[in-house]
């Protein structure tokens, strides 16, 4: 049978729940243990694929097509292992099960109530994944902050297993705040005991308390939080702020996190860990060789987690490349044939990001124009790949009124275009395609010398497509399809032949992007990127000797 380790939160939302429980996972992951986390969300949706990315950061799409909560990227970006369905459960599916069954008659005329019927339901999803021997331990985090109404349920399904299971099956772990107050120049403790005294009402009392902090703990402040919360000393781990979140492992290993789960799981044989590919990692993260500046174009870029997968693509392929990726923004609404040149000025590579809508549209096709004429590396995703299409069709195709059916429906060049399955589907939530399709690429391609294998697989997460009877006109004018998909011939990725680095893709490479298998397009277009950057230093160089002998 499984271990369970639950993982919840206080004082504040946003203290990084996610990273401390992919951290742990590691560690234990590291010392030879079959280890899975899954995120159980309190809000009443049934998954955030219908919420905007300013209200939840971006929707992280798994192998099997789940649409999930972003913290399960982290999950594989750690573990370098694949989530599924069964790793991202919200309230809106746990009550969408409970009444199907209650009409299917499931209940036998029962009144259906939140005990027992909603955390029976959550107590199911929680011990799901350590029922089938596939892992030693399972990390369960639970959205939320403890306090908020919404989370109660999750909370009291804990209460319930805690007393259910064997005492030395299960353990929970209490993230809160230590927040320091610069008038009176101290920690304070108090936030940290109300959030405990909390969870302790609910009938839920934390083995391991994780305090975020500013400042190091003093031992007599870990003292008072262990004397007034009712845990062993040894069991206050301080979680200071970190430059990067792939050192919250290494953190958490000097705070003997992970050693103290064992304990209490009594599991006394484990090995030493392993972290050696990590720390390779973690040193050229730290000490890179050379810098490229990157320019992002997106709808989202307000908010960082927007594009989550996105900035750890980056920091994979720049640590690959030993080279600090500088992220620029670049609002696309802003971008005109006039500006264009003064906007994108000082970029080593330009990269439009996935989105929907049609805000933005005609500065980044502009943008693209440029990056095309100009020689910068350009890579386009999801939406970006078709920006390019649309771009190439209007400028070099000279079919001037070349659009996407997504923004402009009535376009009589309509090179993008709705997938032919799509065309009768009215719902918004888990309708579009999801998850991983494979894709055929060409020999003798820039996509097929990147991947340098074929057939591939990559994730998706789209509705609108390449309108296949425009292919030869673009093949025929440069732009080659290089990547199809070998069931329904749909164009998974174009490219321009002779341009230094020039390709879209119409899936989602991000999604599969870990520490220990850095995604191969970002790693080249990083590579393209950072060989532009020597080459204009290299210029500058020489015209600036010439001057001085002038």
């Amino acid at each position: 049978m499984a271990k369970y380790i639950f993982v919840t939160g206080g004082v504040t939302s946003s203290l990084g729940k996610g990273i401390i429980a992919a951290s742990l996972a590691k560690l234990l992951q590291a010392r030879g243990l079959r280890v899975t986390i899954q995120k159980l969300d309190p809000y009443i949706n049934v998954d955030p694929g219908t919420l905007n990315p300013y209200e939840h950061g971006e929707c992280y799409v798994t192998e099997d097509g789940a649409e999930t909560d972003l913290d399960l990227g982290h999950y594989e970006r750690f573990l370098n292992l694949f989530t599924t369905q069964s790793n991202n459960v919200t309230t809106g599916r746990i009550y969408q099960t409970v009444i199907n069954k209650e009409r299917e008659g499931a209940y036998l005329g029962k009144t259906v109530q939140v005990v027992p019927h909603i955390t029976d339901e959550i107590k199911r999803r929680m011990l799901h994944l350590g029922q089938n021997g596939d892992y030693d331990i399972v990390i369960t985090e639970i959205g939320g902050t403890v306090g908020d109404i919404e989370s109660l349920p999750f909370v009291e399904a804990v209460r319930q297993l805690q007393w259910e299971l064997p005492e030395e099956d299960t353990v929970v772990v209490h993230l809160t705040l230590i927040p320091y107050l610069k008038a009176a120049k101290e920690l304070k403790t108090k936030p940290t005991q109300h959030s405990v005294r909390m969870l302790s009402q609910e009938g839920v009392h934390p083995d391991i308390i994780v305090c975020r902090t500013e400042r190091p703990l003093t031992p007599e402040l870990r003292r008072k939080i262990a004397l007034f919360c009712n845990v062993k000393q040894e069991a206050v781990i301080e979680a200071a702020d970190a430059p990067t979140i792939y050192e919250v492992p290494l953190t958490m290993m000097r705070e003997k996190l992970d050693v103290i789960c064992l304990k209490k799981f009594g599991i006394a044989e484990y090995a030493e860990p392993e972290l050696s590919r990590w720390k390779e990692f973690l040193d050229k993260l730290k000490y890179p060789k050379s810098k490229v500046t990157i320019g992002l174009i997106g709808k989202y870029l307000e908010l960082q987690d927007a594009y989550k997968s996105i900035l750890e693509s980056f920091v994979h392929a720049g640590a690959v490349n030993e080279c600090q990726v500088q992220i620029v923004n670049v609002h696309s609404e802003y971008i005109t044939p006039e500006n264009v040149g003064e906007k994108l000025d000082g970029l080593d590579g330009l990269l439009v990001a996935p989105g929907f809508g049609l805000r933005g549209v005609e500065g980044k096709i502009t943008a693209v124009k440029y990056a095309r004429e100009k020689g910068l590396p350009f890579f386009g995703i999801c939406l970006g790949m078709q920006m390019a299409v649309i771009e190439f069709a209007r400028n070099v195709l000279n079919l001037k009124d070349a659009h996407s059916t997504e923004m402009d429906p009535e376009t009589r060049e309509p090179v993008i275009d709705l997938m032919d399955e799509q065309k009768k589907v009215t719902a918004k939530g888990g309708t579009m395609r999801l998850g991983a399709y494979p894709c055929d690429l060409k020999p003798g391609s820039l996509a097929y010398d990147i991947y340098g294998k074929t057939p591939i697989s990559e994730r998706h997460r789209h509705r609108w497509e390449f309108n296949n009877k425009y292919l030869d006109q673009f093949e025929q004018a440069g732009m080659i399809a290089s990547g199809k998909n070998p069931d329904t011939g749909l164009v998974e990725i174009v490219e321009l032949p002779g341009h230094p680095f020039f390709i879209g893709v119409q899936y989602h490479p991000e999604l599969k992007s870990t520490v220990e298998n850095p995604q191969p397009v970002f790693v080249r277009f990083i590579r393209a990127a950072k060989e532009r950057a020597e080459k204009i230093s290299e210029i500058k160089k020489t015209q600036l000797q010439s001057s001085e002998v002038l």
